[in-house]
């Protein structure tokens, strides 16, 4: 099977799940398809020797994280130096006004970018701690200390009625609960 066909199927067959995997990275949606877009273009601009979906969809899931994560250094760059280039508004837009509800993904949004990675690889892609190092170029121990920074201030961002009863050997528990919830809005 060609790349094309690979890319073909992969957009065809695969884009409504990468862009809810995305969207666990994103705010919203529109970030969501921004950052699978960015992940397809990465892994398909060059010819590469990916000749089943499978193997191209995990490909992409990797790409993803590694456009999230360069978006955010990018940002926190630009908001370093932001303020010598231009004044801030004085007022917010109508969007901030609006109460928003509190749910998994905005919660995830009140984690560092690296404390979201972790989470979301563990948790969701069901990675070890070894694995996600490896994936994202950290220590273990840096692994551990942005999971349980990230489980925390998930646990004090979401709403009382979580489970917090089914803990498992590791005592993650609610994350694990989270991380179904995330899953079936992200779908």
């Amino acid at each position: 099977m060609g790349w094309r066909t690979v890319l073909e199927e992969v957009i065809r067959d695969r884009r409504s799940d990468l862009v809810g995997y995305a969207s666990l990275y994103a705010p919203d949606r529109a970030g969501a398809e921004d950052l699978v877009q960015d992940a397809l273009v990465r892994v398909f601009a060059r010819t590469r020797s990916l000749r089943t979906v499978p193997a191209a969809e995990q490909y992409v899931r990797r790409a993803i994280r590694t456009a999230f994560l360069d978006r955010a250094r990018k940002d926190r760059t630009w908001r370093a130096n932001e303020h010598l280039l231009v004044h801030p508004v004085a007022a917010d837009g109508p969007e901030r006004s609006v109460p928003a509800v509190l749910d998994v993904r905005a919660a995830l949004t009140r984690l560092s970018p690296r404390e979201r990675a972790c989470v979301i690889l563990r948790f969701y892609d069901d990675l070890t701690v070894a694995e996600i190092a490896a994936e994202i170029g950290v220590g273990t121990g840096s692994v551990k200390r942005y999971l349980s920074d990230g489980t925390a201030k998930l646990r004090s961002a979401l709403p009382a009625d979580v489970d917090t009863s089914d803990h498992d050997d590791r005592g993650t528990g609610v994350v694990v609960t989270i991380s179904q919830t995330a899953a079936r809005r992200a779908g």
